[in-house]
């Protein structure tokens, strides 16, 4: 007879009747060492998640327990994480088997039974499973031949799956493929006490068709698949998820920004930019290059965005000479010219009306 402690008392953690137990948060656990214990079990298993109960189930004369037993987690996804991360790992030098509860009935033995041969030695149980289960259900542990004596690996093992999809699948993509340096070979196992017969006749793949246990049957094995939901890009760049919702990173204030503002293009011009065009320079005498006055500074150019505005004329109509001579003069903070170059400019105007004054022209 068996009694339950509450969680978290240390000793002798058995758990509910399977009846009042959640199946969907509970796994089993099978191929115990007898060393193994309940708190043992406790302690492992609560590494992936809050354990509510821990049920190993024992003789009522040795009190040994069977090699089985049921760790309970207070929610599903608890209960997948450690079917992930606890399967096939080495308890007391065996691989303990972890899937969920409501998927350990007995399996049948449909036949789709594989041999993998020129195993390298470091290779163990638990590679095994997590190279194969990736094709589909392996209905019992990967078992790997070693020796009695040394436990070395003996370079070959055995693989069962629950449906002949599965292996026909890793036969096509394992066999052949490098293993820890070695290449493997995949081939259907030769079934016992007959003369060099293999599994995956006809006649065992019609009686896996018509088998009920067909009808309802596990998913595979999703240790390399599991992650984040694939994210697809819309044309302009938001990512979603599979299901289409839209996916914003989180910010700090709570708000999500805005989508970029683009530049508007440039305004169209007015009328006065669209007729303002420099004309083109007269020729001085001689027919030489274009008049002085059409030389814009490089400075200019530089400064201002706007077309600068005509310059002032002289009586006659010719340019004031004084305005390719030299620089732009400095502007003070007020946007005038500097004092200093407007009276350089009154003094040295008079003289270079004399100087550069246009011969007449011929009427």
């Amino acid at each position: 007879m068996t009694t339950r402690i509450a969680p978290g008392v240390g000793a002798n953690l058995l758990g509910q009747h399977s009846a009042e137990r959640n199946q969907d948060a509970t796994v089993y656990v099978g191929n115990l060492e007898p060393k193994a214990t309940e708190e043992i079990l406790w302690e492992l298993f609560v590494q992936a998640g809050p354990v509510v109960n821990v049920y190993v189930p024992k003789d009522r004369v040795t009190n040994a327990h069977q090699g089985y037993g049921f760790v309970e987690f207070r929610s599903e996804e608890d209960a997948d994480y450690a079917i992930k991360v606890l399967n096939m790992i080495k308890l007391y030098g065996k691989a303990i088997r972890v899937n969920k509860a409501s998927q350990d009935k007995k399996s049948v033995d449909v036949g789709a039974n594989l041999f993998i041969g020129n195993l390298d030695p470091d290779v163990d149980e638990k590679l095994l499973y997590d190279t194969f289960s990736a094709f589909g259900v392996i209905v019992t542990n990967p078992k790997i031949m070693r020796d009695p004596e040394t436990g070395n690996s003996r370079g070959f093992g055995f693989i069962s799956y629950d449906s002949f999809d599965a292996s026909d699948a890793a036969i096509e993509t394992m066999n052949g493929q490098y293993l820890c340096n070695r290449q493997i070979t995949v081939s259907y196992a030769y079934k016992k006490d007959t003369k060099g017969e293999r599994h995956g006749t006809p006649a065992e793949r019609l009686l896996a068709a018509n088998s009920s246990n067909n009808a309802q049957r596990s998913r595979p094995h999703t240790m390399f698949a599991s992650g984040p939901p694939t994210q697809q890009m819309f044309a302009s760049g938001t990512p979603t998820q599979q299901n289409g919702t839209v996916v914003r990173p989180p910010f700090a204030n709570g708000t999500v920004p805005s989508a970029p503002i683009r530049m508007p293009p440039p305004p169209p011009q007015s009328a006065y930019q669209q007729l303002w065009r420099p004309p083109p320079p007269p020729q001085q005498l001689g027919g030489g290059g274009p008049h002085p006055m059409h030389q814009q500074p490089p400075m200019m150019m530089h400064m201002t965005a706007q077309p600068p505005p005509p310059p002032p004329q002289q009586m006659g109509g010719v340019p004031h000479p004084m305005m390719h001579m030299s620089q732009p003069p400095p502007q003070q903070m007020g946007g005038g010219p500097h004092p200093m170059m407007q009276q350089q400019q009154q003094q040295q105007q008079p003289m270079m009306m004399h100087m550069t004054q246009p011969p007449p022209q011929p009427q």
